[in-house]
């Protein structure tokens, strides 16, 4: 894989797609979200955190328009977004933790979200619930979900996702592994994954090495 460094820190293997979001203030939260004593609420708390980070350099190319404004002393022109509104789609349940920090950045994108399940003897996902603007086609649409291990899910997702006529799509997480990343960019090639690491690889049961372990387990506090 060829890896290239932006000024940003962002790291891009462009083979793949794959943006590496390595800005230290992110990399120094994740480390903590990985401790196994890392508490549910700090946890929670640091995901909303990361998640601020990530979306800021996510939305690094979102497109502007200039406006006139009133400043105190003078009239001048500010940018301000323009062009197509954004989207963000959760992955349920893990997901969810990602989309306050994004609202926090973009109060005024829409959500949606995908509900799947791993069936834990095939680790083929199942979906049971499926909810999204209208309107995808005209929107960026960020697709999030902290891990990306055997891709499964993200695929299914996705897929979904252009069901409904989304052709403008992005993929977040926290953590992926080469696996995930192979098995989703052979299935969705024009979609661009963007992460804080890339981990070593699956175990047998298809958790990443050396993860984080369940992220909902860990943002619900319910394990």
């Amino acid at each position: 894989m060829n890896k290239t460094m932006d000024e940003r820190g962002v790291s891009a293997m462009s083979e793949n797609n794959v943006h590496v979001i390595n800005h230290p203030l992110v990399q120094h939260k994740l480390t903590i979200m990985r401790k196994t004593t890392t508490s549910t609420k700090e946890f929670r708390d640091l995901l909303r955190e990361i998640s601020m980070l990530m979306g800021y350099e996510l939305m690094r190319d979102l497109p502007t328009e200039g406006v006139k404004i009133e400043t105190p002393l003078e009239t001048m022109e500010g940018q301000q977004l323009a062009g197509k509104k954004l989207c963000l789609i959760s992955i349920l349940r893990a997901g969810n933790g990602f989309v306050d920090g994004l609202l926090d950045l973009v109060p005024s994108a829409r959500v949606g979200h995908v509900g799947l399940y791993r069936d834990p003897d095939t680790l083929i996902p199942v979906e049971y619930y499926m909810k999204v603007p209208e309107d995808l086609a005209n929107r960026q649409v960020v697709v999030v979900d902290p891990m990306l291990a055997t891709g499964n899910s993200a695929i299914a997702a996705v897929d979904r996702i252009k069901d409904h006529d989304a052709v403008d799509i992005k993929f977040l997480c926290l953590i992926a592994c080469p696996e995930g990343i192979k098995a989703f960019q052979e299935a969705h090639p024009d979609v661009p994954i963007y992460t804080a690491a890339i981990d070593r690889q699956l175990n047998e049961h298809g958790y990443i090495l050396p993860g984080i372990g369940d992220a909902g387990d860990r943002i619900f506090g319910t394990k």
